[in-house]
């Protein structure tokens, strides 16, 4: 994370729902005891590695949980609380503008809140192809939804995630961009075929220590990483 405090680094915007409403694809494969504590460990990684990115300037998370909140303010984050209350994208155009409340020049970017695998490098490669167009995207592993979305400085940032966000960021002209080396970026995790692609990428700690309690991913738990790596 950048130290200068100046408007040149990028603001983040992750968005996190109730944990009781999180990951519900996930419950087949980890069951639902599980799932909301998944949740949270996804987002603490992806915030925890977001921080670590040197380009990064702040971290805005846009949720109403209590303990999310509590447990991402301890890492460094800032909690904007979702008062559009009107889904994903309202959350997240809230939160850009919280952020450029505060920074008015800072480009800004949305990133999923469930990136287990994310490395700082990766978004970092991630950020600085993003940072030559006004507006810009990554799609997701699948290729069909987002994971990062970037806005330059005074550029609404515009979100239409959801579903196939991939085709409606393109029409919307945000440009795609398709950077080598940026798999933990892409890694969005919704169901478990998913975490366990995310687990062969190397997974961060607050993830790793919860599947130990899922048998069925247990064995594949060594692939962990520091939220620096």
């Amino acid at each position: 994370m950048r130290s200068d405090g100046g408007d040149a680094g990028w603001s983040l915007v992750v968005p996190l729902k109730p944990l009781v409403r999180a990951k519900s694809r996930l419950s087949p494969a980890v069951g639902e005891e599980l799932r909301p504590r998944l949740a949270l460990a996804f987002a603490l990684d992806t915030v925890a590695a977001a921080l670590a990115c040197e380009d990064v300037a702040d971290v805005a998370v846009v949720t109403d949980d209590p303990l999310a909140g509590e447990r991402l303010a301890a890492l460094g984050a800032r909690i904007v609380a979702d008062i559009p209350a009107r889904g994903l994208n309202a959350a997240l155009a809230h939160g850009a503008d919280a952020v450029r409340a505060r920074r008015a020049a800072a480009p800004v970017a949305a990133l999923n809140a469930d990136l287990p695998a994310l490395r700082p490098a990766e978004l970092r490669r991630v950020l600085s192809a993003a940072a030559a167009f006004p507006r810009a995207f990554l799609a997701d592993a699948a290729e069909i939804g987002t994971t990062l979305l970037t806005a330059a400085s005074g550029v609404e940032l515009a979100p239409a995630f959801g579903g196939p966000s991939r085709a409606r960021h393109l029409d919307s002209g945000a440009r795609e961009i398709a950077p080598a080396g940026a798999g933990s970026v892409r890694r969005d995790v919704d169901t478990g075929e998913d975490l366990r692609a995310a687990l062969a990428l190397g997974v961060g700690p607050h993830t790793a220590r919860c599947l130990p309690r899922t048998p069925a991913f247990a064995e594949r738990a060594e692939g962990v990483r520091t939220s620096g790596a």
